[in-house]
């Protein structure tokens, strides 16, 4: 398959082909741990990075690697590299990149595992995070120093449902010769493509949209391969010479393809974040009705937070997708294709209301997780950002008396009900 070939076409058949031993038409879970090599020189080779193929289950997969093309070909990537969640695609995204003294600059409106993990524990590695507000553009670019190495921010923010202005960041990241990196979990590739509007990397949990039903943990790490890892001396991992592999400079023997080889060869190899094959096939399954169900969460998405907008109990919905949303505007310039499932709404009755209201909800499953056919909920204060600082809640846009919705892919009016009947038991 070609990237000239249309969404619907690539989600489908991107990365699949009828396996050649037995002519399979869906791609077989290979659950095998190793792979027998043809001789001598062909295991020396593969070691020697001389030659693609498969060596151990950790490094290489032909399911993952089927996975690894269709995600890189929706994303307009040269490459990618799957593993085992969204939080391990984060870290194998900065690991090429960082160093002891080093930092990221992200976005104050992340997931909140995401938040912890660069708040806290990327500093046992010496690296550090400076969180600002990226619709500040001026504060994005006062933040970046000299060790800064990467920008880092979402296309669709969880949990609001903000829209992050892509180019406008990624203007910032290439004056300073950094790369941006781009969280494209909420959006999907059907709703944004971070590469085409300049970003370096993007990064996905699989588990939510793209694999879509629930099953399965998975993250995905896609190069763009368009940054020049050679201009400066900030990125000695890929410019450098690599003393494991004896002294091979990855980005002058790899080229575009440096940042890709790099996290396999090393980055799987030495982490071990590996995803398993019936983790790969269950996604790769999943990806095949991707635009269908993006357009039904949308649609539902729309139809519901306009509802909700309109409730007395309602103080306030964030959703992009509504011509009230300061971010409106934004979200249909670069977002054409909607402004996503996921949003929060903040409840007049404050913390006490937002427990009710969870309680109360019947179609709408209370989980830590988004991007199901299934319409979630969760109320972020007390879960997801329960250990962040009220200051750092509501910057990310996780305060008290804000519940998230999930809006899945069942019939909108149903939705509706629920809800009503949920605000009605938490003013009660």
């Amino acid at each position: 398959m070609t990237k000239t070939h249309g969404f619907d076409t690539l989600q489908i058949h991107a990365g699949a082909r009828p396996d050649p031993a037995t002519g399979a038409r869906q791609t077989p879970i290979y659950q095998t741990t190793a792979y027998v090599f043809r001789d001598a020189d062909h295991a020396a080779a593969l070691f020697n990075l001389q030659e693609v193929g498969y060596i151990y289950s950790r490094l290489t997969n032909p399911t993952v690697a089927a996975l690894q093309e269709r995600v890189a070909t929706l994303e307009g990537g040269v490459g990618a590299v799957c593993c085992s969640s969204g939080h391990a695609a984060q870290i194998m995204a900065l690991f090429p990149l960082m160093g002891p003294g080093r930092n990221v600059v992200s976005s104050t409106r992340l997931y909140g595992g995401t938040v912890t993990q660069f708040s806290q524990t990327i500093k046992r590695f010496g690296w550090s995070a400076r969180f600002v507000d990226t619709d500040d553009l001026d504060a994005v670019e006062a933040a970046i120093d000299d060790d800064t190495r990467a920008l880092f921010c979402e296309s669709i923010a969880n949990p609001g449902g903000y829209v992050t202005d892509i180019p406008a960041m990624a203007k910032i990241a290439d004056k300073h010769g950094i790369p941006l990196i781009v969280d494209n979990t909420s959006a999907t590739p059907y709703l944004c493509r971070p590469i085409e509007m300049g970003a370096t990397l993007v990064v996905h949990s699989l588990t939510k949209y793209m694999t879509g039903n629930g099953t399965v943990t998975g993250g995905a790490l896609v190069d763009s391969g368009k940054f020049d890892w050679s201009a400066s001396d900030k990125f000695p991992s890929l410019s450098a010479p690599e003393p494991a592999y004896h002294g091979l400079k990855f980005h002058e023997t790899f080229g575009n393809l440096a940042f890709t080889f790099h996290s396999i060869a090393i980055g799987l190899r030495d982490l071990g974040m590996t995803l398993n094959p019936q983790a790969a096939h269950y996604t790769l399954l999943g990806i095949e009705t991707l635009s269908l169900r993006m357009e039904r969460h949308v649609k539902n998405a729309v139809k519901v937070a306009e509802w909700l907008e309109k409730h007395d109990a309602v103080e306030a919905v964030t959703y992009a997708g509504l011509p009230s949303s300061p971010w409106y505007q934004r979200a249909q310039k670069l977002y054409p294709n909607g402004a996503g499932g996921l949003f929060t709404v903040a409840l007049k009755g404050g913390y006490d209301a937002c427990v009710k209201f969870v309680d109360a909800l019947d179609l709408f499953s209370h989980v830590a997780n988004l991007g199901d056919t299934r319409s979630l909920v969760i109320h972020s204060a007390s879960t997801t950002h329960r250990q962040l600082t009220p200051e750092q809640q509501k910057a990310a846009g996780a305060a008290p008396n804000v519940v998230r919705l999930s809006i899945g892919i069942e019939d909108a009016d149903d939705l509706i009900a629920d809800l009503d009947q949920a605000l009605a038991s938490a003013g009660s």
